[in-house]
């Protein structure tokens, strides 16, 4: 059986799974799985490969989109750019006898990149120039390459100031003339997830007008507080959803071809 899966921590609701099986089901794949593995700890990742023979690719979400690249033997051009993977393919490979991971080549790709790509352009206008992105892990770094392609100019926000990055902002920095400055605004981090339905990023939603653009990477809720809060402002509005259907079918064409 050919095997395909999602690994992370904790995984809990998972897109992927009940996506790919709904995907085989109706395209009449009888010879493919997906599985979730949930792993405490990336250092556990080479023996999850070593332990599936029929594992031929992997899905990756928070928190290992960074920490499993020295695992990896290869990037194509645009995970490198971007610093971070959440697609895996699995070759066998009959000469590699290291001692982590035995018999298998591994190859790392982003499709959040092309999954956001997809999803946003249809709602990106004239003022969306600048971005303002919530967050500063793997997505985040798709989405900033992304909308950096575009010619987008990009600035990162978290809780805590790096001192060494540039175009990075505090939440306690958004005021007002920002908010005015920065007209798209993506949510990269996982606030406002399902169980934890109530939360929203901390940003100064009284200054969001009809010219924004709000962009959520989470899909579970459908309409987070994010959005709600966003819409109640008169600003666009789109969750994360398209841009999963997109990277989970770019996958499975990476997975696929030869």
């Amino acid at each position: 059986m050919k095997t395909y899966g999602l690994i992370g921590y904790p995984l809990g609701h998972s897109f992927s799974k009940k996506y790919f099986t709904e995907k085989f089901e109706k395209e009449n794949v009888q010879d493919c799985i997906y599985n979730l593995y949930p792993i405490e700890n990336i250092k556990l990742f080479p023996q999850l490969i070593n332990d599936n023979a029929d594992l031929l690719g992997l899905n990756v979400t928070i928190p290992y989109k960074e920490s499993v690249l020295p695992f990896l033997d290869e990037l194509d051009a645009t995970a490198k750019g971007i610093g971070a993977v959440n697609c895996i393919k699995i070759l066998t490979d009959k000469t590699k006898t290291t001692e982590s991971i035995r018999n298998k080549k591994l190859i790392g790709y982003n499709t959040d990149a092309f999954g956001f790509r997809q999803s946003i352009k249809p709602f990106l206008e004239k003022q969306h120039e600048r971005a303002l992105i919530l967050g500063t892990g793997g997505a985040a770094k798709a989405v900033a390459y992304v909308l950096k392609e575009i010619g987008v100019e990009c600035f990162y926000v978290s809780r805590i100031k790096n001192p060494n990055a540039k175009n990075q902002l505090t939440y306690d920095e958004l005021n007002e003339n920002v908010m005015n400055a920065f007209k798209l605004i993506v949510n990269s981090s996982p606030v406002g997830t399902y169980p934890n339905i109530e939360e929203a990023p901390q940003i100064p939603y009284q200054y969001l007008s009809s010219k924004h653009l709000l962009y959520d990477l989470v899909y579970n809720p459908e309409r987070t507080e994010f959005l709600k809060r966003g819409k109640a402002k008169g600003a666009a509005t789109v969750n994360g959803l398209s841009m999963l259907q997109q990277q989970a079918e770019e996958a499975w064409r990476i997975w696929n071809i030869k």
